[in-house]
């Protein structure tokens, strides 16, 4: 690794954020607010009910629920079981992201959230923008989703070291081309970033697109197949200096 970088992205699960969070405090909270909160807002969901049924409607797997849109109820009724389905099986829909952001606003704002971030987080994201090293987030989760979790932490608000948040509407984190249009939106070469994930099929793609990688090994993360990215246990270890912008 290059220590001299223009911008660091930060994956959120596994890398900022313990996986338990994750999968133990936002998923369950979705899930258990999921009807009520449809049930309240039947009008200004209207724009992801609609994308619910065309990615329903797009569907290969013959499993997934079937959808009706014969009255509001069977409507509703179809985006519910759909939904569960596809959080049932982790699925990257970017319609099912955005319905779980708004339903995790509510509980930020009434406080039954907060997001957690690792000790060595805040601390980091401040030493990089005193630094001059603008940060942003790639994430599956939607960018309100991530906004939320950074605005409502348990370390305060986070939000004034962000500088870009990116989800799966520039692509998958698996593939390189993701990590290309990232940079091109940063507005930086790729090898002036450096990319942080707990996840080698990510990194691999960042380091295929020309960025920087390193790994987070963090309390609970999955593991991962044998790879050559440099492995860290904190943010305290990534040391790095800023260097101009170089646009390509």
């Amino acid at each position: 690794m290059n220590a001299s970088v223009r911008a660091i992205i930060l994956d959120i699960e596994g890398t900022t954020t313990p996986i338990a969070f994750v999968t133990e405090t936002l998923f369950p909270y979705a899930r258990a607010h999921l009807r009520p909160y449809l049930d309240r807002c039947q009008d200004t969901c209207a724009d992801v009910l609609d994308r619910l049924r065309r990615e329903r409607q797009q569907e290969s797997d013959d499993t997934a629920p079937a959808w009706f849109d014969a009255s509001t109820p069977t409507r509703m009724s179809s985006a519910i079981a759909y939904v569960e389905w596809l959080m049932d099986r982790d699925r990257k829909s970017p319609a099912l992201k955005e319905l779980q952001g708004r339903i995790w606003e509510e509980g930020y704002r009434s406080g039954e959230l907060v997001g957690q971030v690792f000790p060595d987080v805040p601390t980091a994201l401040e030493r990089w923008n005193r630094a001059g090293i603008a940060a942003g987030i790639f994430s599956s989760g939607s960018v309100l989703a991530q906004q939320l979790l950074f605005r409502h932490s348990s370390a305060g608000d986070l939000t004034a070291f962000l500088k870009w948040h990116f989800d799966t509407a520039v692509g998958a984190k698996g593939e390189p081309q993701s990590y290309t249009r990232i940079a091109s939106a940063v507005g930086a070469a790729p090898a002036q970033m450096l990319f942080v994930s707990d996840i080698v099929r990510e990194l691999d793609a960042a380091d295929a697109a020309g960025l920087q990688t390193v790994m987070t090994l963090r309390p609970g993360n999955i593991a991962q197949p044998p790879h050559t990215h440099r492995v860290v246990r904190s943010f305290e270890e990534i040391a790095v200096t800023y260097v101009p912008l170089q646009r390509r």
